[in-house]
């Protein structure tokens, strides 16, 4: 039986009836079998030039604009071996009649084929949102840009949500316009099934316009038991590693809906909070007298101080004339108020302190548990480690020098501190132990 063709002859066609016809068997199998291996074998050659020959022409272009990282990111994500899958189907459904195999089996296959085609196609589409992605979220770790995650997500929705249509349309050989007028009969079903991704997005939308969260950013939020940075930003969750390195998911319309803390701002502004009260014994405030105020002034932070005050001091006292004979009548130095103006001046003396922000020593109001004496500053160093070894070293140093003031910090009374009293008050501590029962312990019928 004689290879019959068609009357709409194309390029391949007459190539192979001009030279490849003769060599072809007259077996019906036979030529079934060698059109198939011909086909495959020329899909194959077509598929794999498409497939370096964009990767060298799209690649050579993006090299040329200076777009080396495009130029990776879309070879990494594999968007030219798609394409050229997409190239071979395509192929194969432009020469299907080649099989003569039957005009409405060549119609179905020719249809299933084109449908595929299209799948490829848009698969090739995502892949360059993943590359798109990949671009971005090298710049954001360069702090070059916000990410844009939430937005290739959706356009990644709309893309297969396109691509079902096409491909329905083109299965069943109707109009795609067909298929989107009838999804307006289901707006409301799905509006309900995708009420997270509309309540992410306006979500997403709202804080990237905004500039409300980024990549690293150190956030607390107590009620998701989130505290630690934000590792990964999606457009449905928000991935927050916390200090112990576990990984807290937050859905995203929460971060626009509920309040949390973002401590960017502090990074930003190069100075890190210090807000620490030491409690003083009430007990030991008290005030100073000339000797120990001559021995303050040796001090190198108390000694411009001391000198200024006492001035101030005397002539306010003379003043006073002949009442300031009486002590109570006179304006006298406390070792409280000498160990405010001395926290005050270290904090002044302190390279690693800004000088530039809030910086005060204050005095609480009195309680049950000593007088506070608050120390507000800002740090320079705003990285964890750097910045408790400021405090830290702060700290020390303040509360070393309390009993050069004759000052004690509060703190309250522990079992050996009541063991001890006990003891130098002779009190049962000391007292013989009683000798055992006779009995052996055991209860008599009088007790």
């Amino acid at each position: 039986m004689p290879l019959t063709l068609n009357t709409a002859r194309t390029p391949l066609e007459i190539w192979l009836d001009a030279w490849i016809l003769p060599w072809v068997p007259q077996d019906a199998w036979a030529q079934a079998l060698v059109g198939v291996l011909a086909l495959a074998g020329v899909v194959w050659l077509a598929g794999l030039l498409a497939s370096r020959g964009l990767a060298l022409a799209l690649g050579r272009a993006l090299r040329v604009l200076g777009r080396d990282d495009w130029s990776q990111a879309v070879a990494r994500r594999g968007v030219y071996r798609h394409l050229g899958h997409a190239v071979s189907l395509l192929l194969i459904a432009a020469n299907i009649r080649l099989l003569s195999i039957g005009s409405r089996i060549e119609a179905s296959l020719e249809r299933l084929i084109q449908a595929v085609a299209l799948i490829y196609v848009f698969l090739a589409l995502t892949r360059l949102l993943r590359a798109w992605q990949d671009v971005n979220m090298l710049r954001v770790q360069q702090g070059r840009g916000r990410p844009i995650k939430g937005y290739l997500e959706i356009a990644q929705l709309a893309v297969w949500a396109l691509c079902l249509v096409l491909v329905v349309s083109v299965l069943l050989d109707q109009s795609p316009l067909l298929m989107i007028s009838g999804l307006g009969a289901l707006s409301a079903v799905l509006l309900l099934v995708f009420k997270d991704t509309l309540l992410s997005l306006v979500a997403s939308t709202q804080m990237n316009t905004n500039d409300m969260l980024r990549i690293g950013d150190w956030i607390e939020m107590p009620q998701a038991g989130a505290d630690g940075f934000v590792i990964d930003m999606a457009l449905h969750t928000v991935k927050v590693q916390n200090w112990d390195k576990t990984v807290t998911t937050i859905p995203t319309y929460k971060l626009f809906s509920e309040s949390y803390r973002n401590w960017r701002q502090m990074f930003e502004s190069g100075g890190r909070r210090i807000k620490r009260t030491l409690r003083i014994d009430a007990e030991s405030v008290r005030f100073l007298d000339d000797a120990e105020i001559l021995a303050l002034r040796r001090y190198r932070l108390l000694g411009d101080y001391l000198a200024a005050k006492q001035s101030a001091l005397e002539d306010a006292n003379q003043a006073l004339r002949e009442a300031a004979e009486i002590p109570a009548n006179r304006r006298r130095l406390t070792n409280l108020g000498t160990f405010r103006a001395y926290a005050l001046a270290c904090l002044q003396r302190n390279p690693d302190i800004r000088q530039d922000m809030t910086m005060i020593v204050r005095m609480l109001e009195p309680d049950s548990q000593g007088i506070p004496v608050e120390v507000y500053c800002f740090s320079r160093l705003t990285a964890w480690v750097d910045y408790e070894r400021v405090q830290g070293d702060l700290f020390d140093h303040l509360l070393a020098i309390l009993p050069e003031l004759s000052l004690r910090v509060y703190q309250a009374p522990s079992g050996h501190v009541f063991a001890r009293l006990a003891g130098a008050a002779g009190g049962p501590r000391d007292a013989p132990a009683a000798p055992p029962p006779e009995n052996g312990g055991a209860e008599t019928p009088g007790d």
